[in-house]
């Protein structure tokens, strides 16, 4: 399961789907009642209307945003979807989900209300979060996709919405293994900056990928005897024609540039094991355009 979720993400678990969500337009209307008179001689009013005391209208209060720190228990399918309405918990509880920024989308246009699920808020926010995202957990490029750290993004539910709502959050998740999502626990702020982060949340495997039974997990998920496969280099995979998936035959081929990777970290340079992990297709169309070098190694 090398690679995740949404969009243009190369941490994207899988495209953003449209939400079907609008922007609903509230408009209230104030009537002034006027009192009519019959014939005969007008009465004197009661009061000066100058002292007249008059009820104020309520004031007009905005939309909430969803906190730009909370924290979620959510599912790996819940992390698929464009909106959620699971409601936070406790930071200090067991979460799996955790919110790093919450923006307004860019979604009037000469004077028209876009809605949330248009495709230019839908490209907006896969370009802020993921770069929102590298600047939070930190590391390079190179050292984000290593691990199983990962972006996801949500914007308004239809309810939410029809009260106005506008904005959309930018989450952090972990992935434990195929369809699973990993309890986040410490501080994630720069978290791959460190080799122990790195560890932490680094890439690991159950076996040589590509075998029979083997998975991928999280390195700091004990294994029976200790020994694991880690993805320690990738390698960019070309693109077809006009950007197309390469098909299988191109994207097994770029791996042979991973030797080079893994002999480079290898402390004997004459012996060593590696291995390659190629993207599949579902996975290049969600963004992931490189491919895995592995080694074995001793934990």
């Amino acid at each position: 399961m090398a690679g995740t979720r949404r969009g243009t993400s190369a941490h994207a678990l899988n495209p953003l789907r449209a939400a079907g969500v609008t922007l609903a337009v509230v408009t209230v209307l104030v009537a002034i009642l006027l009192a009519s008179c019959s014939g005969g001689t007008p009465k004197k009013p009661s009061a000066d209307p100058t002292n007249a005391t008059t009820t104020p209208l309520p004031a007009a209060t905005a939309a909430p945003l969803p906190s730009s720190h909370g924290c979620y228990l959510l599912t790996y399918d819940d992390a698929l979807e464009p909106t959620s309405s699971a409601e936070p918990v406790e930071c200090s509880q067991e979460h799996t989900d955790r919110t790093f920024h919450v923006g307004r989308p860019s979604n009037v246009v000469n004077g028209h209300l876009l809605a949330v699920d248009s495709a230019r808020v839908t490209r907006q926010m896969a370009t802020e979060c993921p770069r929102r995202f590298a600047s939070y957990v930190g590391g390079s490029t190179e050292q984000r996709r290593l691990s199983m750290l990962s972006v996801v993004w949500f914007g308004p539910t239809l309810r939410q919405s029809d009260e106005g709502q506008s904005w959309f959050r930018c989450d952090a998740i972990a992935l434990a293994s195929a369809g699973k999502l990993a309890p986040l626990t410490g501080k994630l702020v720069k978290v791959l900056d460190s080799e122990a982060g790195r560890t932490r949340w680094g890439r690991c495997a159950t076996g040589k990928p590509g075998t029979k039974g083997a998975v991928q997990v999280l390195c700091s998920t004990k294994q029976p005897g200790g020994s694991t496969w880690r993805a320690v280099a990738t390698v960019n995979v070309a693109a077809g024609p006009k950007g197309a998936w390469p098909g299988p035959k191109k994207a097994a081929a770029a791996g042979a540039g991973c030797e080079d990777r893994v002999r480079d970290q290898a402390e004997d340079k004459l012996s060593f094991s590696w291995g390659y992990e190629p993207p599949t297709e579902a996975q290049w169309k969600a963004g992931q355009h490189y491919g895995f070098c592995w080694s074995p190694t001793k934990k």
